[in-house]
Protein backbone atom coordinates (compact mmCIF):
# COMPACT_ATOMS: atom_id res chain seq x y z
CA UNK A 1 0.00 0.00 0.00
CA UNK A 2 1.06 3.53 -0.70
CA UNK A 3 2.54 5.46 2.11
CA UNK A 4 0.21 8.92 2.80
CA UNK A 5 2.67 11.68 3.28
CA UNK A 6 1.92 15.58 4.08
CA UNK A 7 3.79 17.69 2.65
CA UNK A 8 3.64 21.59 4.67
CA UNK A 9 4.63 23.90 2.43
CA UNK A 10 4.23 27.97 2.35
CA UNK A 11 4.57 29.63 6.05
CA UNK A 12 4.39 32.87 7.71
CA UNK A 13 8.00 34.00 6.60
CA UNK A 14 10.11 36.31 4.60
CA UNK A 15 11.29 32.92 3.09
CA UNK A 16 7.64 32.38 1.84
CA UNK A 17 8.27 32.67 -2.13
CA UNK A 18 11.03 30.14 -1.62
CA UNK A 19 9.06 27.64 -0.10
CA UNK A 20 6.61 27.59 -3.00
CA UNK A 21 9.23 27.26 -5.38
CA UNK A 22 11.29 24.58 -3.67
CA UNK A 23 7.85 22.23 -3.02
CA UNK A 24 7.41 22.31 -6.73
CA UNK A 25 10.01 20.28 -7.12
CA UNK A 26 9.23 18.19 -4.50
CA UNK A 27 5.90 17.53 -5.87
CA UNK A 28 7.13 17.30 -9.46
CA UNK A 29 9.77 14.59 -8.52
CA UNK A 30 8.38 12.35 -5.34
CA UNK A 31 7.31 8.90 -6.34
CA UNK A 32 3.68 8.96 -6.98
CA UNK A 33 3.75 4.85 -7.38
CA UNK A 34 4.51 5.18 -3.32
CA UNK A 35 3.15 7.74 -1.79
CA UNK A 36 -0.04 9.39 -1.46
CA UNK A 37 0.70 12.85 -0.99
CA UNK A 38 -1.77 15.89 1.31
CA UNK A 39 -0.56 18.95 1.13
CA UNK A 40 -1.31 21.46 3.26
CA UNK A 41 -0.40 25.20 2.64
CA UNK A 42 0.40 27.66 5.57
CA UNK A 43 -0.61 30.87 4.04
CA UNK A 44 0.80 34.39 4.49
CA UNK A 45 -1.29 35.08 7.45
CA UNK A 46 -0.28 31.72 9.37
CA UNK A 47 -3.41 29.58 8.47
CA UNK A 48 -2.95 26.00 7.90
CA UNK A 49 -5.14 24.51 4.67
CA UNK A 50 -5.50 21.47 2.77
CA UNK A 51 -4.59 21.98 -1.07
CA UNK A 52 -5.63 19.52 -3.52
CA UNK A 53 -5.23 21.64 -6.58
CA UNK A 54 -2.74 21.85 -9.36
CA UNK A 55 0.95 22.59 -8.64
CA UNK A 56 1.20 25.73 -10.92
CA UNK A 57 -1.29 27.33 -8.90
CA UNK A 58 1.31 26.79 -6.10
CA UNK A 59 3.90 27.86 -8.30
CA UNK A 60 1.96 31.64 -9.02
CA UNK A 61 0.84 31.42 -5.49
CA UNK A 62 -2.89 32.07 -6.35
CA UNK A 63 -3.07 28.16 -4.34
CA UNK A 64 -5.31 30.21 -1.26
CA UNK A 65 -8.40 30.57 -1.02
CA UNK A 66 -11.73 31.09 1.37
CA UNK A 67 -13.01 27.32 0.08
CA UNK A 68 -10.16 25.63 1.17
CA UNK A 69 -10.50 23.35 4.27
CA UNK A 70 -8.76 24.07 7.45
CA UNK A 71 -6.27 21.70 9.01
CA UNK A 72 -4.39 21.12 11.83
CA UNK A 73 -2.02 18.30 13.51
CA UNK A 74 -3.84 16.16 16.14
CA UNK A 75 -2.10 16.50 19.24
CA UNK A 76 -3.17 12.98 20.45
CA UNK A 77 -0.03 10.82 20.04
CA UNK A 78 -1.59 7.51 19.35
CA UNK A 79 -3.43 8.57 15.93
CA UNK A 80 -0.77 10.08 13.69
CA UNK A 81 -3.07 12.24 12.16
CA UNK A 82 -4.12 15.25 11.42
CA UNK A 83 -7.70 17.31 11.77
CA UNK A 84 -9.03 19.14 8.67
CA UNK A 85 -12.67 20.23 9.38
CA UNK A 86 -14.71 20.41 6.68
CA UNK A 87 -17.86 22.94 7.68
CA UNK A 88 -18.57 21.85 11.02
CA UNK A 89 -17.23 18.14 10.80
CA UNK A 90 -13.58 17.28 11.88
CA UNK A 91 -12.12 14.73 9.71
CA UNK A 92 -8.96 12.84 10.84
CA UNK A 93 -6.28 12.16 8.02
CA UNK A 94 -3.58 9.17 9.33
CA UNK A 95 -0.49 9.89 7.44
CA UNK A 96 2.86 8.10 7.78
CA UNK A 97 5.15 10.97 7.73
CA UNK A 98 5.44 14.95 7.75
CA UNK A 99 7.77 16.26 5.20
CA UNK A 100 8.00 20.75 6.07
CA UNK A 101 9.34 22.41 2.83
CA UNK A 102 9.39 25.38 4.73
CA UNK A 103 12.38 28.08 5.13
CA UNK A 104 12.93 30.48 7.92
CA UNK A 105 11.11 31.66 11.00
CA UNK A 106 8.31 28.85 11.91
CA UNK A 107 9.92 26.55 9.33
CA UNK A 108 12.98 25.77 9.93
CA UNK A 109 13.67 27.17 13.75
CA UNK A 110 12.12 23.83 15.54
CA UNK A 111 8.61 25.45 15.78
CA UNK A 112 6.84 22.92 13.73
CA UNK A 113 9.24 20.15 14.10
CA UNK A 114 8.21 20.36 18.06
CA UNK A 115 3.97 20.10 16.89
CA UNK A 116 5.04 17.21 15.11
CA UNK A 117 7.46 15.08 17.07
CA UNK A 118 4.73 16.03 20.44
CA UNK A 119 2.06 14.21 17.97
CA UNK A 120 4.29 11.52 17.84
CA UNK A 121 4.07 11.19 13.66
CA UNK A 122 7.42 10.71 12.00
CA UNK A 123 9.45 13.85 10.75
CA UNK A 124 11.31 14.04 7.62
CA UNK A 125 14.20 16.40 8.46
CA UNK A 126 16.06 17.67 11.60
CA UNK A 127 14.57 17.44 14.96
CA UNK A 128 13.30 20.50 17.38
CA UNK A 129 16.82 20.82 18.84
CA UNK A 130 18.98 20.80 16.17
CA UNK A 131 16.95 22.80 13.90
CA UNK A 132 17.02 25.27 16.79
CA UNK A 133 20.54 25.28 17.00
CA UNK A 134 21.57 25.42 13.48
CA UNK A 135 19.11 28.36 12.99
CA UNK A 136 20.91 30.05 15.35
CA UNK A 137 24.33 31.09 14.07
CA UNK A 138 25.85 32.11 16.94
CA UNK A 139 25.41 29.26 18.86
CA UNK A 140 25.95 26.96 16.18
CA UNK A 141 29.24 28.93 15.89
CA UNK A 142 29.94 28.62 19.51
CA UNK A 143 29.02 24.60 19.82
CA UNK A 144 31.03 24.01 16.49
CA UNK A 145 34.40 26.21 17.66
CA UNK A 146 34.57 24.44 20.84
CA UNK A 147 34.82 20.70 19.07
CA UNK A 148 38.05 22.75 17.56
CA UNK A 149 36.46 23.61 13.76
CA UNK A 150 37.27 26.92 12.74
CA UNK A 151 34.57 29.69 12.48
CA UNK A 152 34.92 33.53 11.33
CA UNK A 153 35.83 35.76 13.51
CA UNK A 154 32.47 37.43 15.08
CA UNK A 155 30.87 39.79 17.44
CA UNK A 156 27.28 39.01 18.74
CA UNK A 157 24.91 41.68 19.68
CA UNK A 158 21.19 40.63 21.13
CA UNK A 159 19.80 44.27 20.86
CA UNK A 160 20.30 47.15 19.56
CA UNK A 161 21.49 49.12 22.72
CA UNK A 162 23.89 46.76 23.05
CA UNK A 163 25.43 47.78 19.92
CA UNK A 164 25.78 51.28 20.83
CA UNK A 165 27.69 50.39 23.89
CA UNK A 166 29.98 48.13 22.07
CA UNK A 167 30.60 49.80 18.80
CA UNK A 168 33.74 50.70 19.49
CA UNK A 169 35.19 47.36 19.75
CA UNK A 170 32.98 46.27 16.92
CA UNK A 171 34.96 49.04 14.71
CA UNK A 172 37.99 47.07 16.00
CA UNK A 173 37.17 44.39 13.48
CA UNK A 174 38.94 43.90 10.10
CA UNK A 175 36.95 45.20 6.62
CA UNK A 176 35.34 44.00 4.95
CA UNK A 177 32.18 43.19 7.48
CA UNK A 178 28.96 40.71 7.32
CA UNK A 179 26.09 41.63 9.33
CA UNK A 180 23.79 38.99 10.04
CA UNK A 181 20.57 38.50 11.74
CA UNK A 182 21.11 35.62 13.98
CA UNK A 183 17.91 33.25 12.61
CA UNK A 184 17.05 34.48 8.96
CA UNK A 185 17.60 32.43 6.08
CA UNK A 186 18.23 32.90 2.77
CA UNK A 187 20.74 35.67 3.51
CA UNK A 188 17.87 38.11 4.12
CA UNK A 189 18.59 41.50 5.91
CA UNK A 190 22.51 40.77 5.20
CA UNK A 191 24.91 43.14 4.17
CA UNK A 192 28.28 43.42 3.30
CA UNK A 193 30.08 46.80 4.31
CA UNK A 194 33.64 47.79 3.51
CA UNK A 195 33.29 51.41 4.76
CA UNK A 196 32.67 51.91 8.46
CA UNK A 197 30.55 54.73 7.77
CA UNK A 198 27.52 52.32 6.28
CA UNK A 199 27.68 49.95 9.53
CA UNK A 200 24.98 52.01 11.38
CA UNK A 201 22.78 51.45 8.27
CA UNK A 202 23.21 47.76 8.47
CA UNK A 203 22.75 46.94 11.41
CA UNK A 204 19.34 49.00 11.50
CA UNK A 205 18.68 46.86 8.44
CA UNK A 206 19.85 43.50 10.16
CA UNK A 207 17.56 43.96 13.07
CA UNK A 208 14.64 44.66 11.10
CA UNK A 209 14.51 40.79 10.48
CA UNK A 210 15.51 39.59 13.95
CA UNK A 211 16.27 40.71 17.31
CA UNK A 212 19.73 39.45 17.61
CA UNK A 213 22.50 40.02 15.09
CA UNK A 214 25.98 38.31 14.08
CA UNK A 215 29.27 40.75 12.37
CA UNK A 216 31.65 38.33 11.29
CA UNK A 217 34.97 39.41 9.48
CA UNK A 218 34.83 38.03 5.71
CA UNK A 219 37.14 34.76 5.22
CA UNK A 220 39.34 34.98 2.24
CA UNK A 221 39.00 32.77 -0.26
CA UNK A 222 35.29 31.00 -1.76
CA UNK A 223 32.47 29.06 -0.24
CA UNK A 224 31.75 25.18 -0.62
CA UNK A 225 28.81 23.47 0.71
CA UNK A 226 28.09 19.76 0.95
CA UNK A 227 25.19 17.70 1.34
CA UNK A 228 24.63 15.23 4.04
CA UNK A 229 22.27 12.58 4.72
CA UNK A 230 21.46 10.51 7.11
CA UNK A 231 21.34 9.32 11.30
CA UNK A 232 24.04 7.43 12.12
CA UNK A 233 25.63 5.90 8.69
CA UNK A 234 26.38 9.22 6.85
CA UNK A 235 25.79 10.14 2.77
CA UNK A 236 27.26 12.83 1.17
CA UNK A 237 27.16 14.62 -1.86
CA UNK A 238 29.55 16.01 -4.49
CA UNK A 239 31.11 19.08 -2.44
CA UNK A 240 30.44 22.07 -4.42
CA UNK A 241 31.78 25.58 -4.99
CA UNK A 242 30.14 29.51 -5.80
CA UNK A 243 31.96 31.32 -7.47
CA UNK A 244 31.24 35.23 -7.22
CA UNK A 245 31.54 37.96 -9.50
CA UNK A 246 31.10 40.57 -6.95
CA UNK A 247 29.72 40.73 -3.37
CA UNK A 248 28.17 38.40 -1.85
CA UNK A 249 25.66 35.41 -2.33
CA UNK A 250 22.60 37.20 -1.18
CA UNK A 251 19.28 36.38 -1.54
CA UNK A 252 19.03 37.65 -5.44
CA UNK A 253 21.99 35.65 -6.45
CA UNK A 254 21.09 32.36 -4.22
CA UNK A 255 17.51 32.38 -6.03
CA UNK A 256 18.57 33.72 -9.82
CA UNK A 257 22.24 33.12 -10.12
CA UNK A 258 22.48 36.12 -12.39
CA UNK A 259 25.89 37.23 -11.74
CA UNK A 260 27.82 34.04 -9.91
CA UNK A 261 28.01 30.42 -10.69
CA UNK A 262 27.71 27.28 -8.99
CA UNK A 263 30.26 24.52 -9.67
CA UNK A 264 29.50 20.64 -8.87
CA UNK A 265 32.07 19.51 -8.26
CA UNK A 266 34.26 21.77 -6.80
CA UNK A 267 36.91 22.47 -8.97
CA UNK A 268 39.87 21.13 -5.75
CA UNK A 269 41.47 18.16 -5.48
CA UNK A 270 39.50 14.76 -4.27
CA UNK A 271 41.72 14.44 -1.15
CA UNK A 272 40.65 18.71 -0.11
CA UNK A 273 37.36 17.38 -1.37
CA UNK A 274 36.99 14.19 1.50
CA UNK A 275 38.57 16.44 4.09
CA UNK A 276 35.91 18.97 3.44
CA UNK A 277 33.07 16.00 3.16
CA UNK A 278 34.53 14.47 6.54
CA UNK A 279 34.52 18.23 8.02
CA UNK A 280 30.48 18.66 7.23
CA UNK A 281 29.62 14.99 9.01
CA UNK A 282 31.41 16.10 11.81
CA UNK A 283 29.76 19.35 11.80
CA UNK A 284 26.54 17.71 11.02
CA UNK A 285 26.52 15.17 14.08
CA UNK A 286 27.97 18.23 16.40
CA UNK A 287 24.60 19.75 15.80
CA UNK A 288 22.73 16.67 15.81
CA UNK A 289 21.01 17.18 12.40
CA UNK A 290 19.31 14.04 11.46
CA UNK A 291 17.89 12.75 7.69
CA UNK A 292 19.65 15.65 5.93
CA UNK A 293 21.14 19.12 5.76
CA UNK A 294 23.41 21.39 4.04
CA UNK A 295 26.83 22.65 5.72
CA UNK A 296 27.99 25.45 4.57
CA UNK A 297 31.86 26.54 4.52
CA UNK A 298 34.46 28.30 3.31
CA UNK A 299 37.94 27.42 1.89
CA UNK A 300 40.59 29.69 2.35
CA UNK A 301 43.78 30.10 -0.10
CA UNK A 302 45.56 28.00 2.00
CA UNK A 303 43.41 25.63 2.50
CA UNK A 304 42.05 26.12 6.07
CA UNK A 305 37.91 24.84 6.30
CA UNK A 306 36.09 27.96 7.98
CA UNK A 307 32.51 26.79 9.12
CA UNK A 308 29.99 29.01 8.19
CA UNK A 309 26.56 27.54 8.84
CA UNK A 310 24.29 24.38 8.05
CA UNK A 311 20.92 24.50 6.35
CA UNK A 312 18.22 22.34 7.95
CA UNK A 313 15.71 22.76 5.12
CA UNK A 314 18.14 23.62 2.31
CA UNK A 315 16.14 25.09 -0.71
CA UNK A 316 14.92 22.22 -3.00
CA UNK A 317 13.93 24.21 -6.18
CA UNK A 318 15.22 22.95 -9.73
CA UNK A 319 18.69 24.50 -9.34
CA UNK A 320 19.25 24.09 -5.59
CA UNK A 321 22.25 23.20 -4.17
CA UNK A 322 21.17 20.06 -2.18
CA UNK A 323 19.88 18.03 -4.54
CA UNK A 324 22.63 19.03 -7.16
CA UNK A 325 25.48 17.92 -4.86
CA UNK A 326 23.60 14.51 -4.16
CA UNK A 327 22.60 14.52 -8.11
CA UNK A 328 26.96 13.82 -9.00
CA UNK A 329 26.93 11.74 -6.26
CA UNK A 330 24.47 9.28 -8.47
CA UNK A 331 21.36 9.86 -6.45
CA UNK A 332 19.00 11.40 -8.64
CA UNK A 333 16.58 13.83 -7.01
CA UNK A 334 13.33 11.23 -7.06
CA UNK A 335 15.59 8.34 -5.08
CA UNK A 336 16.79 11.03 -3.14
CA UNK A 337 12.96 12.49 -1.93
CA UNK A 338 12.15 8.45 -1.11
CA UNK A 339 15.54 7.61 0.79
CA UNK A 340 14.37 10.94 3.04
CA UNK A 341 10.85 9.92 3.78
CA UNK A 342 12.33 6.16 4.45
CA UNK A 343 14.98 7.43 6.66
CA UNK A 344 12.47 9.53 8.38
CA UNK A 345 10.54 6.81 9.18
CA UNK A 346 12.35 4.29 10.20
CA UNK A 347 14.10 6.31 12.31
CA UNK A 348 10.97 7.39 14.12
CA UNK A 349 9.85 4.40 14.34
CA UNK A 350 12.98 2.78 16.01
CA UNK A 351 12.57 5.88 18.50
CA UNK A 352 9.22 4.83 19.32
CA UNK A 353 10.05 1.14 20.53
Amino acid sequence: MKKNIAIVFGGKSSEYSVSLESVCSVLRNIDRNRYDIYMIGINKNGEWKHYEGDIECIENDNWDSDDLNQVMICPNPIKHCLWERNEEKIKEIVVDAIMPILHGKNGEDGTIQGMIQMASIPLIGCDVLSSALCMDKHKAHTLVKSHGIEVTSSFYLNNQKEYQNQKKNILKLKLPLYIKPIKSGSSLGMSRITSYDDLDDAIHQAFLFDNEVLIEEEVKGFEVGCAVMGVNELTVGRVDEIELSSGFFDFKEKYTLQTSHIYVPARISSSLEKKIQDTAKRIYKILGCRIFARVDMFLTPDYRIVFNEVNTIPGFTAHSRYPSMMNEAGITFKNLLTNLIEMGIEDANKNTL
